[in-house]
């Protein structure tokens, strides 16, 4: 018996759609007056944002539509690969920003491979595991070549400098080899070495030493390294419950710097108090729940692993970002999934949707596959 295809998951569908949306007006606001102050025109974030937003939600609409077991080609995982690990080199060739190499900047155009990692990575883990899944627990066959992926992608990531999405992309591969049911003494060697890296990067980087005292008493340094945070935390709390209103805020009036990237929580926090703050966090506890559905309701190994790792980046990255906003974890350059300012973080986060969107499409295919296999079992099948 044949088993249709189940149609799209409109409400994932219609919560990414959501915080795309409020992502592009919330950037309106934070942004409104300083590009006043640069451009003569309130509206050059804010368009650049929203056309973004719509070109993410065609393509998200269109990649839900094909097969997700289309990416497990080894030329589509491999081609992919290759592509992103070329894009992260090709960014040292460019001038820095803030200190930082992590753009492509072409006229007036830029694209953040490290976004482009957050993708390439699920695929590559999901195909090799589900490739490898009978030698998951040997060391030369399955868990080097899945470590040095890892460690190629965000070694090319953190001398960029980014600390904070090689931490996604660790989250991410924790995810996807523990679901794959990887042995607990690799999971542990892994995570014990990450640890480690992630301390060294810390103590060795004045900065970021810097950082972390802001962390542990921020208003002692908020003349200096604890500045966006203790300006963060002041417009939270002038919020209040119901915040001072949408655009009204004055965190963003060259108080806070970049609030329409990377702090853009905190005039959230401001302009639409707790329950505005409580909004967008229901909205993605909402989105972990139907990407987890469609990862665990995946008709194949392959579709689970990938579906995992997607929606791990997504969930670890909103986190991480809110986390530093309101001081729970130390200043750290990431930022909010749909909402803030970047044409290829809304960008990459929408396709990353999207395949979600097709893995949930044939979690129907489940029974099919299984009756097949019982059949082939009693010797019915051909």
């Amino acid at each position: 018996m044949m088993v249709s295809k189940l149609r799209i998951d409109w409400f994932l569908f219609a919560i990414a759609t959501g915080l795309a949306g409020f992502g592009a007006a919330v950037v309106y606001s934070a942004s409104a007056m300083i590009a006043m102050k640069e451009s003569q025109s309130q509206y050059t974030y804010f368009l650049k944002q929203l056309v973004f937003t719509l070109i993410g939600l065609g393509v998200m609409y269109i990649i839900s539509k094909i097969d997700y077991r289309r990416y497990q080609s080894e030329w589509v995982v491999y081609g992919i690969l290759a592509v992103t690990v070329i894009l992260l080199i090709t960014v040292f060739a460019f001038p820095p920003i803030n200190g930082a190499r992590r753009w492509i900047r072409i006229g007036g155009l830029s694209l953040q491979p490290s976004e482009v990692a957050k993708i390439a990575l699920p695929i590559f883990l999901a195909f090799f595991l589900t490739k490898h899944e009978k030698t998951m627990g040997e060391l030369k066959s399955t868990v080097i070549p899945c470590v040095s992926a890892l460690i190629l992608l965000t070694g090319l990531i953190f001398i960029e400098p980014d600390l904070g999405t090689v931490i996604v992309l660790c989250a991410i591969f924790s995810a996807v080899y523990f679901a794959a049911g990887a042995r607990l003494l690799h999971i542990a060697t892994v995570a014990a070495g990450m640890v480690m890296i992630g301390i060294g990067a810390v103590i060795f980087a004045p900065w970021r030493v810097e950082r972390m005292m802001a962390f542990l008493d921020p208003f002692k340094h908020s003349d200096d390294a604890g500045y966006q945070v203790v300006q963060s935390l002041y417009a939270i709390g002038s919020g209040g419950i119901v915040g001072e209103g949408f655009a009204k805020g004055q965190a963003k009036l060259f108080y806070l710097p970049y609030p329409y990237s990377d702090f853009i929580f905190s005039v959230v926090g401001e302009e639409l108090g707790l329950i505005g703050t409580m909004a967008v966090l229901i909205a993605f506890g909402l989105l972990l729940w139907r990407g987890t559905r469609a990862a665990l309701m995946a008709p194949d190994r392959f579709g689970m692993l990938l579906g995992i790792g997607l929606i791990t980046g997504i969930i670890v990255q909103a986190l991480f970002n809110i986390s530093v906003v309101i001081s729970i974890l130390p200043a750290k350059g990431i930022p909010l999934p749909f909402i803030s300012y970047g044409g290829t973080s809304v960008l990459m986060t929408l396709c990353a949707v999207g395949i979600l969107l097709n893995i949930s499409q044939h979690a129907g295919e489940t029974g099919k596959r299984q009756g097949e296999g019982e059949t082939r079992r009693r010797g019915g099948g051909s």
